[in-house]
């Protein structure tokens, strides 16, 4: 396994968002992108795949980002989770970085600026993962 490679799932219910987003990843070189369509694919998708950074829409039909965060923790999963919306609400975006996601960002947001957010969320995830003994 590639340690320096980044596995990044993508969670949107919009397929054009999507598939950009994969396309986009994609021809990085250090960036693997998954898809899921919904929250609970999502989940499905964590609990067999192991991913560094999650890219979570705030809105979706059937579990929202809020509530798939709460179950990517309640099953153990660690990623770091980046929220991205199209529907800005800071109530939303509080809850979520109380919760602990990485950040929340506005769509559309340039795919260099989602990509070096990518890398700095899952630099954050080694250190937290393997903190320095002093």
């Amino acid at each position: 396994m590639d340690t320096n490679r980044i596995n990044v799932l993508i969670v949107d219910d919009e397929p054009a968002f999507r598939d950009n987003m994969v396309r986009m990843l994609g021809i990085q070189d250090d960036i693997t992108p998954v898809c899921a369509d919904c929250g609970e694919s999502a989940l499905e998708i964590l609990r067999d795949t192991a991913c560094d950074v999650v890219l979570l829409d705030m809105k979706m039909p059937g579990l929202n980002a809020i509530g798939t965060y709460k179950g990517m923790r309640a099953m153990g999963c660690d990623a770091e989770v980046i929220v991205l919306t199209g529907h800005a609400s800071v109530d939303d975006a509080m809850e979520m970085m109380r919760l602990g996601a990485f950040d929340y960002l506005l769509k559309p947001c340039p795919t260099k600026e989602i990509v070096r957010k990518i890398r700095w969320a899952f630099e954050n995830s080694k250190i937290r993962r393997n903190p320095r003994k002093e």
